[in-house]
């Protein structure tokens, strides 16, 4: 490919607006301009998107796995490269691979692979998120209990060594088991504080929102529910305003009318923004896998423990799109901003991806009317078609 390349014939989706009739102008790995066609300098590449829907690559902050590959048992930078690669098959062109909570030595070796993976410049690789140790028992959902323990200064030491290398970092922590002033020095070092797994009352949320914490983990699932005279870890979410909230919206995790609700009660500039919480099935054939050695059963399109506890979700991110499109009826541009701009803004990457504009990233995904994948582009590359 040269270093100038034009998608035409496509519908654009900029994030803001669509634009019918022009041309995205790609330089190298950012985007140049949206133009009419006629504008286009002579002789350059172009390649035909055939009236295809051309719109932002999404953003997943919370992915365990993919393509048969969970990042607990391969912590390395072939791992981080599979999950990245599958997870690509499904429009997502930036993510964070996520360690579910694991020992202190895990956590360093997923934290070296990370290193490597940045440093390799792996295709959609955008940083880590490490959801726990530090998380509450009470609700502890899929996490081992046993390895569920306080942050100590070791914990916090080993954090603040990897501050600043990744385009975002990403921590789950309950109030239960950190500090507000860990979650201060955290938050001041650039770590995305996340709020989950935690039995915490509205108080203690708002008094970590005001200590740095930005998002909170998997809206409604393990976390205090909003009550009638304790609003909860879900009151919390939708009422303060700085704090933005993932959600999972495979219909399995969080019921469709609960997630409208939502939807409308959240007050801004904070978003809510769709996450898969994948597992390694995405992307392959897999009945069952293994966490913390337990089994984990893939049935029906829900993966669970043998008690029939949630274990992570089984779904990509186009069919998320497509659930917050059809199924919670939601305009298909807002479906598009909760996999694209809004996790970028969440993370703070909103000057470089999130949003097809100048000087951004040229990270997109090719989809039919149907929001069926036709491909996806990462860095202004094709990195997978149908």
């Amino acid at each position: 490919m040269s270093t100038q390349t034009a998608i035409t014939g496509a519908r654009i989706f900029d994030g803001e607006h669509w634009h019918e009739g022009q041309a995205l102008l790609v330089n190298g790995g950012t985007i140049a301009a949206i133009m009419a066609p006629s504008d286009l300098p002579p002789g350059m590449e172009t390649v035909d998107a055939g009236g295809l829907l051309l719109v932002p690559g999404f953003i997943d902050l919370q992915v365990n796995g993919g393509g048969g590959v969970m990042l607990n048992d391969r912590r390395d930078v072939e791992g981080i490269r599979a999950i990245c690669a599958a997870h690509a098959k499904f429009g997502t062109t930036a993510l964070l691979p996520t360690l579910i909570t694991d020992t202190f030595d895990i956590r360093a070796e997923t934290i070296a692979a990370g290193r490597q993976a940045k440093m390799e410049a792996v295709p959609g690789f955008l940083g880590l998120h490490l959801e726990g140790p530090h998380l509450s028992v009470a609700r502890k959902g899929a996490h081992d209990p046993a390895l569920i323990r306080p942050m100590d200064q070791a914990d916090l030491e080993a954090l603040l060594a990897c501050a600043g290398i990744f385009d975002a970092m990403m921590i789950t922590v309950a109030p239960e088991n950190t500090t507000v002033d860990q979650v201060r020095t955290l938050a001041e070092a650039s770590f995305i504080v996340s709020i989950g797994h935690t039995d915490a009352g509205y108080g203690t949320v708002s008094a970590y929102a005001k200590a740095g914490a930005r998002t909170v983990t998997h809206l409604f699932n393990a976390m205090s529910p909003l009550g009638h005279r304790e609003p909860g870890v879900v009151g919390a979410a939708l009422d303060i305003g700085s704090l933005h909230a993932g959600l999972i919206v495979d219909g399995f995790h969080v019921d469709p009318i609960s997630m409208g609700v939502a939807l409308r009660a959240k007050r801004g500039p904070g978003r809510i923004f769709i996450v898969t919480d994948a597992m390694s099935p995405i992307g392959s054939d897999q009945t069952s896998f293994r966490l913390n050695g337990r089994e984990i059963y893939r049935k029906d399109g829900r993966l669970t423990l043998a008690d029939g506890t949630l274990a992570g979700a089984d779904i990509d991110m186009l069919s998320s799109v497509r659930s917050a499109h059809q199924t919670l009826g939601l305009p298909l541009e807002e479906a598009l901003r909760m996999a694209s701009a809004y996790p970028a803004d969440a993370v703070g990457i909103a000057a470089r991806k999130g949003r097809l504009l100048q000087g951004l990233d040229a990270d997109f995904v090719l989809l039919t009317e149907e929001l069926e994948m036709a491909s996806t582009w990462i860095g202004g590359k094709r990195v997978f078609q149908a």
